[in-house]
């Protein structure tokens, strides 16, 4: 059979081959396998039989998630975890021991800065963090004989900075490492890192990848050396381990993961618009817009930029939080990636615990906006921003 498109990979992969008979992968809402004998146990256990060990390691449902995520994401193997946050985790800890150092854009989702500034330091790791993510130079200067990893989002959460990810991964493979990319933002709709070159990538599929703000959910995806390393090491003794419930709410979301993608895209383009032209507007992060720093990058390596925007306006947090606070249809959140509009502010909420200083490096400023774009219809998403602005004087 010639290779299928990504629609069809999104809706079919993994399913035909351990569920012909339904129409919607099973849910197997069990934590253990009952074997025939003694004999087939060990077999299984020992991997000389295929078969289910125990729910924290392994589950039917969660299987035909991770194989449809390796297939999206082209990559040989998956590993679905609790949440985006234990994925990160999961794969640190395996590539990690105290002593290391890795190498990471200070662009980042808070709590990947938490886990790598705080997390990993008590673990006795260092990472290195690259203040200026834009310039190869930086991240070459931030290498050390002990860096075992470069670890990159892109984009990024809330700038939208969006890194090289080619260069990246010259760079890696010049020092002989691994690149890590986080694609949460673009899911493999829009972004396929593996084929640019990243050995590693997680996500959470928290986000686009479920859709509906319903379940957690995070993905590891790369060789299957690794993942099966993780697989029968430390996600054994961790037990960072998905339910089967909210895996098949990830893969009921990946049916329509491309459909709601384009409709995100859209609607984040005519909303990034109407803001640039904003008198009470300072700046726009978002890519897809042809004056944005890193629109040309962008386009050489996605398809599409997402709906993950922020916003600078001129005045004050107060001014920021009156927004926010006049806003209707938004739904005022710390979460993005989802069916509704979502609003947040960075500095207060999802990223205050990087503190003042960390922030102004990131770019993240007291005046703020996150926006995750919905896919209501565009017009009513733009006339509850206008409203809002409207509420605060130029």
């Amino acid at each position: 059979m010639k290779e299928r498109g990504f629609n069809t990979t999104a809706i079919h992969e993994g399913h035909e081959d351990f569920c012909p008979d339904a129409m919607s992968t099973p849910i197997y809402q069990t934590v253990a396998y009952p074997y025939t004998d003694a004999k087939e146990a060990a077999a299984i256990f020992t991997g000389e039989k295929p078969g289910f060990t125990y729910g924290r390691w392994d589950n039917p449902t969660v299987q035909v998630f991770e194989k449809r995520m390796a297939a999206l994401e082209r990559t040989e193997a998956a590993l679905a975890t609790s949440s985006g946050m234990a994925a990160i985790l999961t794969l640190s800890h395996h590539l990690l021991k105290a002593g290391d150092e890795f190498v990471s854009s200070n662009r980042v989702y808070g709590g990947t800065f938490g886990l790598f500034d705080q997390g990993l330091r008590v673990m006795g790791v260092k990472v290195n963090w690259v203040t200026t993510p834009e310039s190869l130079d930086a991240w070459e200067a931030a290498i050390t004989p002990s860096t075992k990893f470069l670890f990159v989002e892109s984009p990024s959460n809330p700038g939208l900075f969006i890194g090289d990810l080619p260069a990246l991964s010259a760079l890696a493979k010049k020092h002989g490492i691994p690149l890590i990319a986080d694609n949460t933002i673009c899911t493999p709709a829009l972004q396929l890192p593996a084929t640019l070159g990243a050995t590693l990538i997680v996500h959470s599929t928290t986000k686009y990848i479920c859709g509906n703000a319903s379940s957690l959910g995070g993905i590891i995806c790369g060789p299957r050396e690794v993942v099966e390393g993780i697989r029968q090491g430390c996600m054994r003794y961790l037990g960072p381990s998905i339910s089967p419930f909210n895996a098949w709410l990830n893969l009921n979301g990946l049916e329509t993961l491309s459909l709601r993608m384009e409709r995100h895209c859209s609607n984040t383009m005519a909303l990034a618009r109407f803001l640039e032209k904003h008198p009470l507007i300072s700046a726009v992060n978002y890519p897809g817009l042809e004056s944005n720093v890193f629109h040309a990058v962008g386009k050489k390596q996605m398809t599409g930029f997402s709906s993950l925007m922020s916003f600078d306006i001129k005045g004050t947090y107060d001014d920021a939080v009156k927004i926010i606070d006049s806003l209707e249809l938004m739904i005022h959140a710390t979460h993005l990636g989802t069916a509704k509009t979502i609003v947040t502010h960075p500095a207060s909420t999802t990223h205050s615990a990087m503190g003042e200083e960390e922030m102004k490096k990131a770019g993240i400023s007291p005046a703020m906006i996150r926006i995750s774009v919905g896919i209501e219809d565009e017009a009513d998403i733009i006339a509850d921003i206008e409203q809002a602005l409207g509420k605060v004087d130029g």
